[in-house]
């Protein structure tokens, strides 16, 4: 696996992590992009805070029909 590939997974490990407010493992992934030679994301994300939550539906989804006899 590529460096380009490991940072890009660990990437997406971390932005889950940090919706799920998983501080100890966001800092874990955090050191494992440093020793990669990437920079953690600095968006305020750093796991600190609350889960985000969803506050809109995710879109192309469509509410079922209801049934008419």
């Amino acid at each position: 696996m590529s460096e380009d590939t490991m940072v890009a997974a660990l990437l997406r490990e971390r932005e889950g992590l940090v919706q799920r407010g998983l501080v100890d493992r966001v800092a874990q992934v955090d050191e494992q992009l440093r020793l990669r030679g990437a920079t953690p994301p600095a968006d305020g994300r750093s796991g600190s805070g609350a889960p985000s939550t969803r506050s809109t539906p995710p879109k192309g989804r469509r509410a079922r029909k209801t049934e008419t006899t």
